[in-house]
């Protein structure tokens, strides 16, 4: 599964330094994120701390200080990817990557080029999307078989939501024309009765033990290689979201080894939470590594149509989407998790997915009373993803209050297609970052990756902009609906921050607080649209520690 060449090269230069730098960072434009002081000419950093920001001629002796010279690239408080999984962007540069295929022809090429390279064991890939193909279809079986005669083949759609498998898959799975869906889960099968080979949402567990279950040393070296990736991006941390519990003491001691270059805020998975809430919030290495909170699934993605809606599909009738659990089953879980002082955080999509996990916050808000919660009223639930509500239901994210966790660029990629899946009326609550910022709502901007590429200057790009990387918006595609570039700084810095209870220390370029930095090469505040996802990030520091750099 690994190629060898390819993970030297992303392991290389992996090791960074632990010991803080002294810098003294000048050469660019500095924007502080501080509303009463938004620009600054140079900042001093001791000991990871933020110990000046200002003008030149008001700055503190420099002696001792690195010079961190910017050359014309604009300095922001450190990037944060409010929502990815740091395990699969690791796993996607160490196994077949299908991100940007053009085709069926193209995707399936790929694969039998893989196939060549690697003769033994199952394959496993993801990151295919058939919205811009010209076929027009979901990958099968048979195309999967032509490729690969005869292998055990799982590729995951690009939105992780969905997997196509081979013929041998199916049968190594007991899959066939009688097989059942799980609830929550559905068995794509063609007019003859038999499955076509797509497997979505809960359905994916049917093969999931078909995975190559991998060492702890391949793990350990999928993390380093999601490290090296999200520090090249600028990203200064992470929201892992799904993050596997079995993985966390892993981070941990990678942490304390000091391969841990970034800060990751872990929501980790539901067959963890018993354990998390019982431990309670777990924090290592000085915050590098923080675990407070359990991440559940309410419904599944709109390109797969596992997104949870109140009326059908406008492009398949037959279907509103698949819950993947019910009131009964979660009401204990949040209730355990309040009184646990646990954070959670829910993934929805669908507006009855949104409509679903407002409703049941609200009821164990109500049933929990703050006398029984440590964190009292300051509980910071989250939503993930958010993407399409009910204009009627903002409310809920303004008045309980409710984090909005979103992904710009999930905006334009599926604006080629969720006007077709939704019809025009729904998209009046598609993706609506302004109006939920314009109501008070905290809204987390983060990447989704490896469901999409990762990179921070694409997500700030699709927040302000949206439009898809050519240009191209659609008809009324509600415009409105794009964020100035203060609120877009501020939902990829400060409110992560916040999301994550940490605004005291992080997310603005302060006096005091700890030294994450990151610095493009094209100005954020200032360039027009279009140059901005053509940037890269220049500079990247995490307590005043440099873990990224190009001169």
């Amino acid at each position: 599964m690994i190629r060898a060449a390819a993970l030297a090269l992303l392991l290389a230069g992996t090791a960074f330094s632990a010991q803080a730098q002294d810098l003294l960072i000048l050469g660019g434009p500095i924007y502080t994120g501080v509303q009463a002081t938004p620009t600054a000419e140079m900042v001093q950093v001791r000991a990871g701390r933020i110990v000046y920001v200002g003008t030149a001629a008001g700055a503190p002796d420099a002696a001792g200080l690195e010079v961190v010279d910017l050359k014309g690239s604009a300095l922001f408080p450190g990037f944060t990817d409010g929502h990815a999984h740091l395990d699969g962007i690791g796993w996607r540069e160490l196994t077949l990557n299908l991100e940007g295929s053009t085709s069926v022809a193209d995707a399936m090429a790929k694969l039998a080029e893989w196939a060549r390279a690697n003769p033994e064991g199952p394959i496993v890939g993801r990151g295919w999307i058939e919205t811009h193909w010209p076929e027009g279809r979901f990958l099968t079986a048979a195309d999967l078989d032509a490729a690969a005669p005869g292998r055990i083949v799982l590729l995951s759609r690009a939105d992780g939501h969905a997997v196509v498998v081979s013929s041998a898959a199916l049968a190594a799975a007991g899959i066939d024309s009688a097989t059942e869906a799980p609830t929550g889960g559905e068995i794509l099968k063609g007019p003859d009765g038999r499955p076509t080979g797509l497997l979505v949402d809960a359905a994916e567990q049917l093969v999931a033990r078909l995975t190559p279950q991998a060492d702890p040393e391949a793990t350990r070296e999928a993390y380093r290689a999601g490290f090296r990736v999200e520090a090249a991006y600028g990203w200064t941390g992470v929201h892992f979201m799904s993050a596997p519990w079995k993985d966390i003491p892993l981070l941990e001691q990678m942490a304390r080894d000091g391969e841990a270059p970034l800060r990751i805020y872990n929501s980790v998975t539901p067959d963890g939470a018993a354990e998390l809430i019982a431990g309670g919030p777990r924090d290592v290495a000085d915050g590098r590594i923080i675990t407070r909170a359990i991440k559940y699934y309410a419904d599944g993605a709109l390109g797969s149509r596992g997104a949870a809606l109140f009326a059908p599909y406008s492009d398949r009738p037959d279907t509103t989407g698949l819950m993947q659990i019910t009131a009964e089953e979660i009401g204990p879980l949040y209730a355990a998790a309040l009184r646990g002082g646990i954070q959670v955080a829910t993934h929805a999509i669908g507006d009855r997915g949104n409509a679903s996990v407002a409703s049941w916050y609200a009821s164990a808000l109500e049933d929990v009373p703050a006398s029984e919660r440590p964190n009292g009223q300051d509980v910071r639930w989250r939503i993930e993803h958010a993407q399409i509500l009910r204009p009627s239901d903002y409310a809920y994210f303004a008045n309980l209050p409710i984090i909005a966790s979103m992904q710009p660029s999930h905006a334009i990629g599926d604006l080629h297609f969720a006007p077709a899946r939704l019809g025009d009326q729904r998209l009046d609550g598609a993706y609506a970052w302004h109006s939920l910022a314009d109501m008070g709502v905290i809204v987390v901007g983060g990447s989704d990756a490896p469901v999409e590429r990762g990179a921070p200057l694409i997500e700030f790009y699709a927040a302000v902009a949206r439009r898809d990387l050519q240009g191209f918006q659609g008809p009324d595609w509600r415009p409105q609906e794009a964020v100035d570039r203060a609120t877009a700084l501020k939902m990829f810095t400060l409110w992560p921050a916040y999301a994550s209870f940490r605004e005291t220390e992080l997310g603005t370029i302060e006096v005091g607080k700890r030294a994450d930095f990151t610095a493009f090469d094209v100005d954020l505040m200032t360039a027009p649209f279009a140059d901005i996802p053509n940037g890269k990030a220049t500079l990247t520091v995490v307590d005043g520690v440099i873990v990224h750099r190009v001169d």
